[in-house]
């Protein structure tokens, strides 16, 4: 069952944008991951919790092991609503997704993927409409280049700290994430500020001053 946090994310549509700047509010300006985080698709938004593995670089693939072992444990493993996160220090050499993970994961009814490695497989990933977020597109297997070492741990991706079952979200904006502990308190915060906006929109729709509207709601 999908739990209140993130049903409540969905419900309301709150982009990251809200997130990030309620995230600030509370002195939590570190929360957006960076820029060259992108959606395969930008109509396709994703919310749900942080499933993390971490790897490291690797330049040999040694006899006898396997070096996605923890990569299917954790893909195995995965329910409903999960994000995976997969963090390889922003490595250009290291393409952790593609379209084998995508369908496994999507079986699992998991709610997308983060990492600031590559994606490859990009066509088939677009197809299965799963929301997959990355560093950049390539045809690098991780083999022989990277490999999990744990899951389930704090990773730092794409110069946030995620640890598991914090909230992930994005958006055609980017990916911000949600501390486990303030999760309740942002996204009161971020409705109401959902409300603000949707109400500010519709003033100046109706022609009023960008001032007057401003003075009125405090929202720009």
């Amino acid at each position: 069952m999908t739990d209140e946090i993130v049903r409540n994310i969905r419900r309301h549509r709150i982009p990251t944008a809200v997130l990030s700047d309620t995230l600030d509010s509370l002195e939590l300006r570190n929360q957006a991951m960076r820029p060259h985080i992108r959606p395969l698709d930008l109509a396709i938004d994703m919310a749900g919790r942080a499933r993390t593995g971490l790897y490291m670089p690797v330049f040999h693939v040694d006899p006898g092991i396997n070096p996605y072992e923890h990569e299917i444990e954790l893909i195995d493993d995965l329910g409903a609503d999960d994000v995976v996160v997969l963090a390889c220090g922003d490595s250009a050499r290291i393409a952790p997704w593609g379209e084998l993970l995508t369908t496994a994961s999507i079986a699992r009814k998991a709610a997308g993927c983060v990492t600031d490695g590559l994606v490859r497989d990009i066509r088939q990933i677009v197809q299965m409409r799963f929301p997959v977020f990355h560093g950049g597109v390539g045809p690098l297997d991780s083999k022989g280049r990277g490999r999990v070492m744990q899951i389930e741990v704090p990773v730092m991706c794409a110069g946030v700290l995620v640890r598991p079952k914090d909230v992930v979200v994005g958006d055609a904006d980017g990916v911000v994430v949600i501390p486990r502990e303030v999760e309740e308190r942002v996204v009161a915060l971020a409705i109401e500020k959902v409300t603000g906006e949707n109400n500010t929109r519709e003033a100046l729709r109706q022609g009023e001053s960008l001032a007057s509207v401003f003075q009125r709601f405090g929202i720009l």
